[in-house]
């Protein structure tokens, strides 16, 4: 107010922030705000370094992680609604259905995401990335031993290549293990002959969700919502360059593995879960 004050009027700068004139006036009456404690300071750090993608508990475990303080998730929780620090909650998907299933595999998942080892039991799906001027589809594979991707790749369409690629990326990365489960959706893809003669040459075994349940897959499914949700919430649609969209997959593929703790994981990240089992 001061800055604007000489320039604008107190209403023209109130209307511009969206405060109503009481709420200045009482700021006013009541001087200065509270100061903010460490606490505080190390909540807003933190929120801010992870780009507000992290409720008050995943906070509070960073918070005690990172600066060695320990407080209540209640007393986290406060702090961050006084702050306005609260993540963005991820928007419901509905499933759609895909076409006419070539080659079907049995569900041996059945919604059993866990795993006791490394290359036990990965999963993998495909998502749109509709922010820059071309559709680009992102295809993952995820091991359920640690929530780790393994694999990824981001093409400029959806045919069987995209998915072949991917599982081949993974395997080369892993050092080429056989008999891992690996599950997908009954997208046609997935279904064709040549993706799932591929899955049968290497030793893979192939795995799918019953038609139209999302839920059979929702690992992989949750988390192509949360790059959207977390790495795209302030972009529009097609309002990026490629280049941009590409360095912002990749930044968050990092991030997620690298740093995104998980609760699944005792408040560990992917790479340092998958670490204790080397």
């Amino acid at each position: 107010m001061e800055k604007f004050k000489g320039k604008y009027t107190v209403k023209a700068v109130l209307a511009a922030l969206s405060v109503p004139p009481s709420t200045y006036y009482r700021w006013l009456a009541e001087g200065l705000a509270e100061m903010v404690t460490a606490e505080e300071e190390a909540i807003i750090q933190l929120c801010r370094q992870t780009k507000y993608r992290n409720g008050h508990r995943k906070i509070r475990k960073l918070l005690k992680k990172t600066y060695g303080f320990k407080l209540n998730r209640n007393t986290v929780q406060r702090i961050m609604q006084k702050h306005n620090l609260q993540c963005r909650v991820k928007p419901k998907r509905k499933w759609k259905s895909q076409g006419e299933s070539v080659i079907v595999a049995p569900n041996l998942l059945a919604r059993d995401f866990t795993a006791q080892a490394p290359n036990e039991k990965w999963v993998t799906d495909i998502t749109y990335i509709q922010y820059g001027y071309t559709t680009l589809y992102l295809s993952t594979i995820m091991d359920l031993y640690n929530n780790e991707i393994v694999a990824y790749k981001l093409y400029d369409h959806q045919q069987t290549p995209l998915v072949v690629d991917t599982v081949a990326e993974a395997l080369r990365v892993r050092n080429h293990p056989e008999g891992v489960i690996i599950h997908s959706d009954q997208g046609s893809v997935y279904t064709s002959y040549a993706y799932q003669e591929f899955v049968k040459k290497n030793h893979l075994v192939s795995s799918m969700s019953r038609r139209g349940n999302c839920w059979d897959n929702a690992v992989i499914e949750s988390f192509h919502s949360s790059l959207k949700s977390e790495e795209f919430q302030y972009v529009k649609f097609n309002s990026m360059t490629i280049q941009a969209v590409t360095g912002k997959v990749e930044a968050y593929l990092d991030y997620y593995n690298e740093e995104r703790i998980q609760e699944k994981l005792g408040y560990q990240t992917p790479r340092e879960f998958g670490a204790m089992a080397a």
